[in-house]
C-alpha cells in the first residue's frame, strides 16, 4: 500500500511541477526600477544571501517572485531538494530540512539562517524595497 501511495504522490507532483513553475514564470512581477549605483549596491548586498529552497515549492516560488520583485538577481539559489550536499548544508546550519530558508551572511561575519516565506518577504521588502514617494 505504501509503494502505491508513494507512485500516486509522485504522479501528482509531476503533473503538477510544470504547472507550478509556468504559473510562476506568467505571474512574476517585473522588478523595481532602480540608478545603476543603486543597483549595483542591491547586487553586492545580494551576494551576501543564499536561497534554499525546493523548484516547485509555492513557498518558495513566494520568495523568488518577492526577490524577483526587488530586483535580487545575486542571490545564490541553491537546490535542497536535488543536491545532497546542499541538503545537508541546509540541516547542519539551519538545523532542519525545511525550504525556503534564507541564509544571510552579516558584515561581522555571522550567519543567520531564517525560514518561514512571510518572515523572508518582510524581512526582504525591509532591507531592499525603494522607498515610497508620497
Amino acid at each position: 500500500m505504501k509503494i502505491a501511495i508513494r507512485y500516486f504522490f509522485r504522479g501528482v507532483r509531476a503533473v503538477l511541477t510544470p504547472v507550478i513553475l509556468g504559473y510562476e514564470k506568467l505571474t512574476t512581477p517585473k522588478p523595481i526600477d532602480r540608478a545603476p549605483t543603486e543597483q549595483a549596491e542591491l547586487d553586492k548586498a545580494g551576494k551576501q544571501l543564499v536561497l534554499y529552497q525546493f523548484q516547485a515549492c509555492p513557498f518558495c516560488m513566494k520568495v523568488r517572485k518577492e526577490m524577483a520583485r526587488l530586483g535580487l538577481t545575486t542571490v545564490e539559489m541553491r537546490d535542497a531538494r536535488n543536491d545532497s550536499a546542499h541538503r545537508a548544508a541546509l540541516e547542519a546550519g539551519g538545523g532542519k530540512v525545511k525550504v525556503p530558508c534564507l541564509l544571510i551572511h552579516h558584515e561581522d561575519g555571522q550567519q543567520e539562517w531564517m525560514y518561514e516565506s512571510d518572515a523572508i518577504n518582510a524581512w526582504l521588502a525591509d532591507r531592499f524595497d525603494a522607498p515610497s514617494t508620497n
